[in-house]
């Protein structure tokens, strides 16, 4: 099959490309025209897939539900909005929905699905802190230990590759070094930890940090925190919510300014309610949450935020349109960036030859026309 466009996003830039793809690789990349093409975009643009490193659901599902077909419909469906590659994300709860959770995640990457692929597990909590655990339940928060972690890992079949934990919380950051040990990337958040407590962190193999600004202390010019090391330390990997709701438009244009193309991953942290109608409740680690009218979760009769319905193309429009974020850092941010993060960018995030046909049509609304995950024309 040949696609073109005269905008396909090609070394940092759009140029008129065609691209050849043949089982679900991209074979070779030709000037427009070159050869009769299959599908012709016009002007539409052809950008990579998008990569969400952090989402813990939609469609009405959970990962925390543990339901192989719920995972399917998510999976199947969410390339409407451009994502061509996730990581189902679970969220603080006891450990045998923990253990079910990643297990259900591990027996469907086993078992067939399709749309988009499952990179991995993020494994957010339990390992957290208590004053900025944000939406997480309490009652589950625990005590990191490698013990209970080889355990989960033992149930994902080894598909946890992404952890939040709270470095303050790690004794001797025993766990950080475990992670770091066996391939699974440490990122702090949920954290009250010190500037300095960061930087050690990070010393023993903390990689990226979860979203920034939300759930961890905040910057301030004589403690700086976790904002402060995120701001200073601009080669580790930094989540960051782009709905304009968890962080001011300003902020998200400092910490792309800061940060520069390399290093910013945009998420969602979607819930299960995403693509859901507002004004209807739903649960979270056993809570009830409630989405309002702003589109963002709260736990039920709080002001408290417990995630978000963004949809990664509204996210990238935001970024762009909104905050000013130049193109180029907002599309590496949903993209090569994650894939960097994740060790994938030899296959993922980028329109080259060799690497997997996962690409996304969108218009200059940033509405998706068309994404291929794989090859596989999905809408």
């Amino acid at each position: 099959m040949i696609i073109q466009s005269r905008r396909v996003w090609i070394a940092g830039q759009f140029i008129p490309a065609q691209l050849q793809i043949v089982d679900g690789k991209i074979n070779a990349v030709r000037p427009y025209g070159e050869s009769e093409a299959d599908r012709d975009y016009g002007d539409k643009r052809i950008v990579p897939g998008f990569i969400d490193i952090h989402t813990h659901g939609a469609y009405g599902y959970d990962t925390n539900d543990g339901e192989p077909e719920g995972l399917r419909n998510w999976m199947r469906r969410i390339p409407e909005e451009g994502v061509t590659s996730i990581l189902p994300t679970t969220v603080t709860q006891m450990p045998e929905v923990l253990e079910k959770a990643v297990a259900n995640v591990a027996f469907v990457a086993e078992n067939g699905y399709e749309g988009a692929e499952i990179l991995g597990i993020h494994f957010e909590g339990p390992y957290l802190d208590m004053k900025y655990k944000g939406a997480q339940p309490p009652e589950a928060i625990a005590s990191a230990s490698i013990t209970q972690f080889q355990k989960y890992q033992e149930a994902a079949k080894g598909m946890i590759k992404y952890i939040t934990l709270a470095p303050e919380h790690d004794e001797n950051f025993a766990l950080t070094r475990y992670c770091k040990d066996t391939g699974v990337v440490v990122s702090m958040g949920h954290s009250s930890a010190t500037y300095e407590q960061a930087l050690m962190g990070i010393a023993n193999g903390a990689t990226s940090m979860t979203h920034v600004y939300n759930g961890m202390t905040p910057y301030h010019h004589r403690d700086p925190g976790l904002v402060g090391t995120a701001f200073r330390v601009r080669d580790i990997y930094g989540e960051i919510i782009c709905d304009g709701c968890h962080s001011h438009l300003a902020a998200l244009n400092n910490y792309y300014t800061i940060k520069g193309k390399d290093h910013a991953i945009m998420i969602t942290d979607s819930l299960c309610a995403k693509h859901c109608p507002a004004g209807n409740e739903y649960q979270l680690g056993g809570h009830s949450i409630e989405i309002r009218e702003n589109g963002l979760a709260y736990l039920k009769g709080t002001d408290t935020i417990s995630g978000s319905t963004l949809k990664s193309n509204i996210g990238l429009k935001i970024l762009v349109e909104e905050a000013m974020v130049p193109f180029d850092s907002a599309l590496n941010s949903c993209t090569i960036n994650p894939a960097k993060c994740l060790g994938v960018d030899d296959r993922k995030g980028r329109l080259v030859a060799g690497y997997d046909a996962d690409m996304v049509v969108l218009e200059d609304s940033y509405d998706v026309v068309q994404t291929y995950c794989r090859g596989a024309a999905m809408l």
